[in-house]
């Protein structure tokens, strides 16, 4: 008994974590490279701007706030791309 009520909150839990993780991809797609800069990167830093740095460093530094913000790859190209363009 005790191990059919687990393997069933388990199969929940994952079904939860599958549907919670399709609607975050989905939130994020429909966002742009400032709407996520704004929400992932302003809310700690002040905003340099995009200019202070160069294409090259502005990878290096976002590859590196990629996993300290725990950033998606579509996060973190939607934000690089911005940065980038010097808008």
């Amino acid at each position: 008994m005790k191990r059919k009520t687990i393997i069933i909150m388990i199969s929940m839990l994952t079904a939860l974590v599958v549907i919670i993780q399709s609607c975050v991809s989905t939130k994020v797609a429909e966002k742009s490279g400032t709407q996520l800069w704004s929400e992932n990167c302003q809310r700690c830093h002040n905003a340099p701007p995009s200019t202070s740095f160069s294409d090259t460093q502005w990878e290096i530094i976002n590859a590196h706030m990629r996993v300290r913000a725990q950033l998606t790859k579509d996060e973190y190209k939607k934000i690089t791309d911005f940065l980038q363009a010097g808008d």
